[in-house]
């Protein structure tokens, strides 16, 4: 496999240094919180630092299981949502195989195919249509030799949402075509009103990605899941996680464990918080007339652009944006996509800092004027 590294890595907030940095819009995620934060009702000093399960947690597993319509023996833990990403690309993907992905699209979703050396075709989602897709567009992209659907909801960096019953569409024609769904699931706890079902419900053709690292503002964890209710993939894919990592670490997993199972007391936080975020932003948005947006239906990001007819120089837009007010947000080609559009994360932020930082993007807007 050919690696090469990623723009949307590169140029990272870790990678700058988040000291270099007065207004952090870029990050995809909720606010990193503490250990302190956590009130783990699990005592580490007493855990024995052995190999754990191959699986994952027990506890987890199970937890995850009950929830997704898998066997505990099918739910695999990995280094978070990447490297489920990663297994299931590598498991499921060679050079003679064809797969079908949303664009825009976080790049792993993309990379690693691309290392992989295999077939691409893309659905891309366009701002004229709201950033949706239908199962039709899925189709329309397939070959014979597609072996992999990929599609997230809700979606990074647009924050769509795909229909529930869109999604039982596509899931009928992977089946009907004998391929495989892959939908990573990792806002699945930011949608509006209650999350939806797991995919994984829907048929054993389905595969589901999440972490806790987005919605639950735990990255440093590097804890994610792979979900399938098919015996034989959920076997491929532990022998990939035993080929990579023998086993996940006993501390992050019992960490993860004791967060997943007492989630339910501090989502209601986040939604608060992400509502005040999204409130903040629409109503700077409508104050803006070089902007404009699809308003997120999910997660924590949007993706607006600079309007195409706008009179602004765009490099120097972010020259001026972050050389003079150090505020960072995802630009455009970090997604393949034209710089006009910009990722902006309304999770992550402090309410000061989302508000400063999203001023700051309006005076850099006015000094790039041409």
């Amino acid at each position: 496999m050919h690696y090469k590294r990623m723009p949307i890595e590169v140029e990272s907030p870790e990678e700058i240094g988040y000291g270099a940095i007065r207004c952090n819009l870029a990050e995809s995620s909720m606010r990193d919180r503490s250990l302190g934060d956590l009130s783990l009702d699990a005592d580490l000093s007493k855990l024995l630092l052995q190999y754990g399960d191959h699986r994952g947690h027990p506890g987890l597993r199970r937890l995850l299981a009950e929830e997704s319509g898998c066997d505990p023996q099918h739910v695999l833990l990995t280094p978070g949502a990447a490297g489920a990403l990663f297994v299931a690309a590598t498991s499921l993907l060679t050079h003679d195989d064809h797969l079908v992905v949303l664009r825009p699209n976080y790049a792993t979703n993309i990379e690693t195919p691309r290392a992989i050396g295999c077939g691409i075709g893309f659905v891309d989602l366009v701002f004229e249509r709201g950033f949706q897709y239908t199962a039709d567009d899925i189709a329309a992209a397939m070959r014979p030799n597609t072996r992999l659907v990929s599609i997230t909801t809700p979606h990074n960096p647009t924050g769509a949402v795909l229909p529930q019953r869109e999604l039982q569409r596509i899931v009928e024609l992977v089946k009907a075509r004998g391929c495989w769904l892959l939908v990573d699931e990792t806002y699945r706890d930011l949608t509006a009103g209650a999350a939806p079902p797991f995919a994984t419900t829907l048929s054993e053709r389905v595969i589901s990605v999440a972490s806790l690292s987005k919605a639950h503002g735990l990255p440093g964890l590097r804890l994610g899941w792979l979900l399938t209710r098919d015996a034989g993939l959920a076997e491929r894919f532990l022998a990939a996680k035993e080929q990579i990592t023998i086993a996940g670490p006993v501390i992050e997993e019992e960490i993860a464990y004791q967060v997943y199972r007492n989630r339910a007391a501090f989502l209601p936080h986040i939604h608060d918080t992400l509502k005040r975020g999204l409130g903040l932003l629409g109503a700077w948005m409508a104050s803006q007339p070089d902007m404009e947006w699809v308003e997120p239906a999910g997660g924590v990001v949007c993706f607006p652009r600079i309007k195409p007819g706008a009179p602004v120089d765009v490099e120097l837009f972010y020259r001026i944006l972050f050389e003079d007010y150090r505020t960072l947000v995802g630009p455009g080609h970090w997604f393949e996509q034209d710089r006009r559009y910009m990722r902006i994360g309304f999770g992550w932020p402090e309410p000061s800092e989302l508000a400063e930082g999203v001023e700051n993007i309006g005076k850099a807007l006015k000094a790039a004027h041409s």
